[in-house]
């Protein structure tokens, strides 16, 4: 017979007390109390003391009841998380804009960090990763086993401090060793220039709070050094990971007079919520092309899909990386947070492209030659990730591995954007024309 510590028996007791409870309560309002897994909440606590009164050490309470909970969030979807206290502080710092780390967008993966982009100019980015890597090692640590935020904590760090990584490459037939100075990360999510006097070209690296305000600013820069004004706009969103839905949703208004621009649809009435244009258009109509491609994600596809049904920009490069969800931070009182999907986003024409992805007008890929040539990447998309979220509105999934692979921004801007340029061109004509 195990005897279980007077700790563990208390815990047992006081969940079967607070089952009863519920279960009391909810009968007294009538509601379906068979719907409370009692048993198996009942299971959870005997096993519970079993493991404190059997393990081969002693284990903190604390600690056990963390992972017990992050092994229920491992069960969903890849984008729902437990935040610690630090990791929920970095969340923040985040959306301000900066942190001390290594540059790059990551999921979990098979037990493995994969990467969905690296951020422009950061240590990632000049060391030449690419999305679809695996990282299998943290310096001497295996990222095996451990948890999405536990391997973001150890990237992260004082800015001059070095890290390494193993990583595992498509294509490439043994895993290498790269090391990264640790970097201030200041995610000036904005870069304009003007090409051929009068056509804009704006990238937005990732969409915080501010973004639109930033982009509308450059954009005014660009209009006032044109000649007579800007007669039309590359938007640059390849290996865009996402980021705020809120600056997405600002940054697509800047282009657009009326209509939805997303709406968002859960379980709950509270995820229930549709975005509409307001009366403006930072541009007067001229004409726009958004570059996409396989790490173009999240807030990035909700722009490129707006623009795309409302008929405001044509859509140029590679399927999108598919992530059409949304996650709410619900802040814990012990100072963590939970990071939980709630509701999928739908774009104007009532589309979802959970793991599907925004397709382009135009199909264009990068044309320059690497020095792997023959050797195509892994474009890694959201219906490659374990546990994710089926498209539940009827369009269809499909990663047939088309589409050339995403290599730097250096050497796209050689190719892609003048496809872009050109076709912008024709565009002004045709308009002309008409």
């Amino acid at each position: 017979m195990i005897r279980f510590p007077f700790a563990v028996r208390r815990l047992g007791i006081l969940l079967l007390m607070l089952l009863g409870l519920t279960v009391n309560g909810a009968g007294a309002d009538g509601a379906d109390s068979s719907a409370l897994p009692v048993e198996d909440l009942r299971l959870f606590s005997e096993i519970f003391a079993r493991i404190k009164a059997d393990y081969v050490e002693e284990l903190d309470d604390s600690q056990l009841l963390r992972d017990a909970v992050k092994g229920m969030l491992n069960g969903l979807d890849p984008h729902s998380v437990y935040l610690d206290p630090e990791t929920f502080r970095e969340v923040n710092i985040d959306t301000r804009g900066e942190f001390g780390g290594l540059g790059l967008e990551v999921t979990l993966e098979d037990g493995t960090i994969r990467v969905v982009a690296p951020l422009d100019g950061t240590p990632a980015h000049q060391a030449g990763l690419l999305p679809g890597d695996r990282i299998i090692r943290l310096e001497d640590t295996l990222v095996q086993g451990m948890s999405l935020d536990e391997a973001v904590s150890q990237m992260r760090g004082e800015p001059g401090t070095q890290i390494r990584l193993l990583i595992v490459r498509e294509g490439q037939p043994e895993p290498f060793e790269i090391t990264l100075k640790r970097a201030i990360i200041r995610l000036d999510s904005v870069w304009t220039e003007l090409l051929d006097e009068r056509f804009g070209y704006a990238r937005v690296s990732q969409f915080q709070l501010g973004t639109a305000i930033e982009l509308k600013q450059q954009l005014a820069s660009l209009e006032s050094e044109s000649a007579d004004g800007l007669a039309g706009l590359v938007l640059d969103l390849r290996n865009n990971p996402g980021g705020v839905l809120d600056g997405a949703v600002a940054v697509s208004d800047l282009f657009l007079r009326q209509g939805v621009i997303v709406t968002t649809r859960g379980r709950t009435k509270d995820s229930e919520v549709t975005y509409s244009a307001t009366p403006k258009d930072i541009l007067v109509g001229a004409p726009i092309v958004v570059l996409v491609n396989s790490g173009s994600a999240s807030a990035s596809e909700i722009v490129a899909g707006a623009l795309q049904d409302r008929q405001r920009a044509v859509i140029m490069g590679e399927k999108t990386f598919g992530k059409g969800s949304v996650q709410t931070i619900l802040p814990m009182n012990n100072g963590a947070a939970l990071k939980l999907t709630t509701a999928r986003y739908y774009t104007p024409s009532d589309r979802s492209i959970q793991a599907s992805g925004i397709i382009p007008d135009i199909e264009s890929s990068n044309l320059a030659f690497t020095p792997d040539e023959g050797k195509e990447e892994f474009n890694l998309r959201e219906s490659n990730l374990t546990r994710h979220l089926e498209n539940d509105s009827g369009d269809k999934v499909t990663d047939d591995g088309s589409g050339a692979p995403a290599n730097r921004l250096s050497r796209q801007r050689d190719d892609q954007i003048r496809q872009a340029v050109n076709f912008l061109k024709s565009m002004v004509i045709a308009l002309g024309a008409g």
